[in-house]
């Protein structure tokens, strides 16, 4: 190592002179590390490293000592030896300090090395090409499972290479069967005949090196012509052979791809559920046909005149009646999901089917959260059950179909990503229990769905019917006549090929020969094997076997690619997302400027309101509801008690007066009248006081609580609410029911408070006559206003008022003058005229030349004695204001029996006890079951969407409405588009 020391000689710092042990090296400058070169010039005093420094004079004095030794003898002691000792001390503190700077040199050459490292590797970093565009290639479960999935088991459950040669063709018949094909075409065959062995011997070559293929088509079109061109026994025995052989072939590998197709879609579900289990807690994201789905069923419940809705993609299914849509969807779904009949209209609305691929196959309605396996049957039939029922449910009254969409989503392993919207099939004539409308509904609802632009049209025509008995395809040639956005399927292919005389039609149909519409794509399926009970799985292998044995395939009149369900819902699944990525941002684009003009709509009409929609504002009105409903435990025991007597006595007061104070006070009998009038008061409590009084209760709290609603929306509240207030208040109302175990307690608190007689003090006593006083007073005033009307104006109003008598009035009038004079002869006269008394009044009258009725005189009677009557007991009441002191003390006086004085405080005492107890009952228990009521009520309101939109309406309330809904969908349009790039 080089040490460099203050005493080392500088040549012209071009070199340095060091020592090491007593050798001499000399290092050119120009080799030294710069921070090295730095100190070498610090250390020989030369402040400018560019210029040369002069020779110092210890370099000098170095230059001279330098073959000396390195260390000085030591002094003896003595007076040198202090000399020395101080030397020595000074030389080690400059050691020291030397050692000090050393560690921050290491330090700063650490630091700089870790710099230049770290822009080294940053450097390197910004070389490499940036891979995160290929995110996608791998996805993140597959390295999630790699450490899960067992490689060993997974490479024991692949075929041996012994099973994989077994199912290879024999290349030793092959080879001879080709040997014998050639020497046919080398035995004179015509040039056309060369031509056709070729293709044949071809498409058998591609056959035998390509087992995937379909090769029926090569070799049944190579045996035609073998039968045709050689008429030689043997020669078509050998085509045969090689025909079953080129068949078995096929089998045996159609059977391998079944085989690694099912292990294939086992493995596919296993890493599914792994991945739906989220093993490391991966945040699970919507799917994107989710994502579509959700908005189109926002879309389906928008409807602001916009038609923005209809023009987003989805797959139309429409048909004939019992033509098989159901079937093909069910067939797609790959389950039996909805009810069926034998002949008869089961769609009854449209149903959107949503669907994806997930681990488990089930199904989910749109605003349900319960799951239907649809791999157990008990779950398949609830489905159906349930579908069925929501189809009858939106079906109004006298209707046959509905135009209500019912939204469900299908999940399952292989299942393709799609939206399909069944609708109910075409009828041609409406039949015996359905609506007379119903064909034209059928119509318009299918033309709705299929008139936008976007939707793709899936035609489903019944292949075992005549084709001209079609009614679809002329509506659907109406809504697409280019055929640009329909796809044609033939269902029913097995009974047409049985019933059918010439297949070829069956050709016709599906190369769009025969029907006046064109499609995208023809296809031909088997649904069915003629039982609504059989399985998918059993369906779908029926159709594999029937297509591969069909003569419609074998003979070139279909084609590979159009035949099975699955081959139909590859290509409808690529046609629906196709057009879902040609529309949906230009769909999107549209609703940002719906968005646009509604909220520039709200900031010119409503700047100073929020944009609260019917949901916020039924909330809103709830609160306040429930605080006027809290409102009506303020009011003071007081007012309840003053209302409810107010109130009960204007319902009894009638019966009170006509049924018991007159019939017991027109006896003229003490004895008689209180025994009448204890009778009549115990019947009245059993069976119409309790009730009456219940009634004056219930009536006076919806008084008392309308007055509440009342007061409260003068307070600047808003209108809005008006008719959701009153609703409220009407249903809460006639939901209230009163409790009955009150009405049994009141009838005896009523009942004893009646058998009471006593009164107790003078200032009761005043206020029974004051009571009764007043209430004689008012059937007087009552019973004067009647028998005004009876004889019409007197003398002043006619004279007044130009006002004269009716011919009737004439003659109760002086029926009335006739009466009044008996009545001051007999101021003591029972309540009822007898007949000769009846006579002689009739007598008197026709004397004059009034011709009158016998019942005219007894009801004019009636009313005269009433107000006769009612004078007497006022001018008794008063006589008896002085009485209470003889009835206190039992004095027997004819002129002051005061019984009917008595009857009237047993009257307001009753009323004051019972509007006691109706208030109690108010004020604990009534008003709070209204409350309850009134929360019941809204609660049942907020569900129901129906109820809210009749109750809370206005362009307010739709306009924030559709700001909702377009924020919302465009919202859901923004993550859909986002989500469907990443897929890109």
């Amino acid at each position: 190592m080089l040490r460099i020391g203050r005493k080392a000689t500088c040549v012209a710092c071009r070199s340095l002179v060091s020592t090491n042990m007593g050798i001499r090296f000399r290092v050119p400058l120009q080799k030294l590390h710069p921070l090295s070169r730095a100190i070498h010039h610090r250390y020989c005093g030369n402040t400018n490293p560019q210029r040369t420094p002069h020779r110092t004079a210890s370099a000098r004095y170095f230059t001279s000592i330098s073959r000396l030794p390195m260390r000085p003898p030591k002094p003896n002691k003595g007076s040198g030896w202090q000399n020395y000792q101080q030397q020595r001390n000074f030389w080690v503190a400059r050691l020291a300090a030397r050692l000090l700077k050393l560690r921050y040199i290491l330090l700063g050459s650490a630091v700089g090395g870790g710099y230049t490292a770290k822009k080294t590797y940053d450097e390197w970093k910004d070389m490499l090409p940036d891979f995160s565009e290929y995110n996608w290639v791998i996805p993140d479960f597959v390295w999630e499972l790699s450490e899960q999935i067992d490689l060993d088991k997974l490479a024991k459950a692949l075929p041996e290479m012994e099973e994989i040669a077994k199912l290879l063709p024999d290349f030793d018949k092959i080879g001879e069967s080709f040997t014998f094909l050639k020497s046919l075409l080398s035995s004179g065959l015509s040039l056309g005949s060369e031509v056709k062995g070729a293709s044949g011997v071809h498409l058998l070559l591609e056959t035998s090196s390509n087992p995937a293929l379909k090769a029926t088509d090569a070799s049944t079109a190579a045996s035609h012509d073998g039968d045709k061109q050689y008429k030689k026994s043997s020669d078509r025995e050998k085509i045969d052979q090689l025909q079953e052989e080129l068949l078995r072939t096929q089998l045996k590998y159609q059977r391998m791809l079944e085989r690694l197709e099912k292990e294939n879609k086992e493995l596919r579900k296993v890493v599914l559920q792994k991945d739906d289990k989220g093993i490391h807690q991966r945040k699970v994201k919507k799917s994107l046909i989710d994502l579509y789905s959700e908005v189109l069923d926002i879309l389906s419940d928008y409807d602001a005149n916009y038609n923005t809705q209809d023009h987003l993609p989805r797959v139309v299914v429409v048909g004939d009646q019992s033509a098989g849509k159901t079937s093909v969807l069910e067939m797609i779904a790959q389950a039996r999901i909805f009810p069926r009949g034998s002949g008869e209209m089961m769609t009854r609305s449209p149903v959107k089917v949503t669907l994806s691929e997930g681990p488990h196959h089930v199904a989910i309605f749109k605003d349900s959260g319960r799951e239907f396996d649809l791999t157990k049957e008990e779950d398949l039939a609830a489905l159906r059950h349930e579908i069925e029922l929501r189809m009858r449910k939106s079906v109004k009254e006298g209707q046959t179909v509905s135009s209500e969409t019912i939204s469900l989503s299908v999940k399952g392993p292989g299942i393709q990503r799609m939206v399909l919207v069944d609708l109910p099939g075409v009828i041609s004539t409406v039949t015996a229990g359905m609506a007379s409308d119903t064909k034209d509904t059928i119509f318009s609802i299918s033309k709705a769905y299929m008139q936008n632009p976007n939707a793709i049209i899936l035609c489903i025509q019944d292949g075992s019917v005549d084709a001209e008995r079609s009614i679809v395809t002329d509506l659907v040639s109406q809504m697409d006549p280019q055929g640009k956005r329909t796809i044609f399927v033939l269902t029913k292919v097995d009974l047409a090929e049985k019933n059918l005389a010439s297949p070829s039609r069956i050709q016709q149909i599906v190369e769009g020969k025969l029907f006046p519409m064109k499609a995208l794509g023809y296809f031909a399926v088997v649904t069915g094997k003629g039982s609504s009970g059989d399985r998918i799985e059993s369906i779908k292998d029926y159709e594999e076997d029937f297509f591969q044995n069909s003569r419609l395939l074998r003979d070139g009149m279909l084609k590979a690619h159009q035949v099975t369900t699955k081959n139909l819902s590859l290509a409808v699944s690529d046609c629906f997302w196709k057009m879902v990525r040609e529309s949906v941002e230009q769909q999107a684009d549209v609703f940002k400027a719906s968005r646009f003009n509604l909220e520039t709509e709200w900031k010119n009409n409503y700047p100073r309101l929020r944009e609260l929609d019917r949901n916020e504002l039924f909330e809103k009105a709830k609160n306040e509801i429930l605080d006027e409903v809290i409102s009506l435990s303020q009011v003071t025991p007081q007012h309840w008690e003053a209302i409810l007597q107010k109130k009960l006595w204007e319902r009894v007061s009638t019966h009170v007066i006509e049924n018991i104070y007159l019939p017991a006070a027109q006896t003229m009998d003490s004895g008689t009248f209180n025994t009448t009038v204890d009778i009549k008061l115990k019947q009245w409590t059993d069976k119409q006081l309790p009730h009456k009084a219940l009634e004056v209760a219930w009536e006076t709290l919806q008084e008392e609580f309308a007055r509440f609603m009342a007061e409260y929306k003068g307070k600047d509240q808003d209108d809005i609410f008006d008719k959701l207030k009153e609703a409220v208040k009407d249903e809460s109302i006639k939901r209230h029911k009163w409790n009955e175990r009150a009405l049994d307690s009141l009838r005896v608190i009523q009942h004893n408070a009646l058998e009471d007689r006593s009164i107790t003090d003078k200032p009761q006593w005043d206020a029974a006559i004051q009571f009764m006083e007043e209430t004689l007073q008012s059937r007087l005033r009552d019973t004067e206003s009647v028998i005004k009307d009876m004889v019409g104006p007197d003398w002043k109003q006619r004279w007044l008022n130009w006002k004269n008598r009716t011919p009737d009035q004439h003659i109760r009038n002086e029926t009335k003058n006739e009466l009044d004079r008996l009545l001051k002869l007999h101021d003591d006269h029972t309540a009822y005229l007898a007949n000769d008394e009846v006579t002689t009044v009739r007598k008197n009258l026709e004397g004059r030349g009034v011709e009158v009725d016998p019942v005219l005189i007894k009801d004019t009677w009636h009313q005269l004695y009433r107000r006769h009557f009612l004078h007497k007991a006022l001018s008794h009441c008063n006589l008896c204001k002085r009485g209470f002191y003889y009835y206190q003390r039992h004095f027997v006086d004819s002129e002051l029996e005061c019984n009917d004085v008595v009857l009237f405080w047993r009257i307001q005492r009753m009323l004051i006890i019972t509007a006691n107890t109706l208030r109690q009952q108010l004020t604990n228990t009534e008003v709070r079951r209204l409350e309850k009521n009134v929360k019941e009520v809204l609660d049942d309101f907020g569900e129901d969407t129906e109820k809210k939109t009749q109750l809370i309406t206005g362009r307010r309330v739709q306009l924030a409405e559709d700001l909702k809904k377009v924020r919302e969908i465009q919202e859901k349009l923004e993550a859909f588009i986002e989500a469907l790039h990443k897929e890109k």
